[in-house]
């Protein structure tokens, strides 16, 4: 997909300036997934670096995002194509994409999700980087129905079995919206509590019930439960950031999160 880099300006455009934000990460784990926020990575760059560079390389990255759009179907999946970055291209991985489209009742292929989309977008020079032979699987993710995240988080796990492919799901999502520091905080505590726990059911209940602003609160579900179908059995929170830690400003914050599943 020839993306035009209409969202260059979210993140570096050469390979030493992403090397800046890797920190030296000795010991790599057998991730199942990841947790990385998608702001401009001028804000949220180190957090997300935080993630991707703790997990083991992997064939293929199912990277589940929210829609800032609402454009296209409640689950959709990028069906074949490759996507640009400053690095080169990352192939969507068809073979994973078509399986799981006809493993779930609710997915479905599709483009126009993802058309104006960014949290794929900046997610993709870390794996280009960090996981140059990993082909990605673009999944935006608009329902908050828990039936439905376990419906495609089976999807995903049959459809890597099936293919006998390494897959970590990457859930790209900030943390709370535009809070006061301190309330964000404590807000994303209790999110953060949640995905710890390995608690997906419960994370879209809270969310929901404690007003939570988190964006992608049903793509980390997914995350979640193929984790746990994966073996997972452990959760970690590898960074934890606020946008006011860059602009100055503490009134008003986007949280980020940085944790691995494995």
């Amino acid at each position: 997909m020839n993306r035009e880099m209409r969202f260059k300006n979210w993140y570096p455009g050469s390979l030493k300036e992403v090397a800046a934000y890797i920190p030296q990460t000795k010991i790599k784990k057998d991730a199942a997934g990841l947790i990385v926020p998608h702001a401009g990575w001028t804000y949220s760059g180190k957090t997300a670096a935080a993630a991707y560079a703790s997990a083991q390389m992997c064939d293929t990255c199912v990277i589940l995002c929210p829609s800032h759009t609402g454009i296209g179907p409640e689950i959709s999946v990028y069906p074949c194509g490759v996507w640009d970055t400053p690095f080169g291209g990352v192939c969507v991985d068809e073979e994973i994409s078509k399986a799981v489209v006809n493993g779930s009742k609710y997915a479905e292929a599709d483009f126009t999700a993802h058309i104006m989309e960014h949290s794929v977008e900046v997610e993709l020079p870390f794996i280009k980087v960090l996981m140059p032979s990993a082909k990605i699987v673009p999944i935006s993710v608009m329902t908050q129905e828990y039936g439905k995240c376990l419906d495609l988080a089976k999807a995903i796990y049959k459809s890597a079995q099936a293919c006998g492919k390494k897959v970590i799901a990457v859930a790209s999502s900030d943390m709370s919206h535009y809070a006061d520091a301190t309330i964000a905080k404590i807000c994303d505590d209790i999110a953060i509590y949640h995905i710890l726990s390995l608690d997906a059911k419960g994370l879209l209940e809270a969310v929901e019930e404690r007003n939570i602003s988190m964006c992608g609160a049903a793509a980390c579900a997914v995350m979640l439960e193929y984790s746990k179908l994966k073996g997972a059995r452990r959760a970690e929170l590898l960074r934890y950031s606020n946008s006011g830690e860059i602009s100055g400003d503490f009134s008003e914050v986007v949280g980020y999160a940085g944790m691995i599943v494995y």
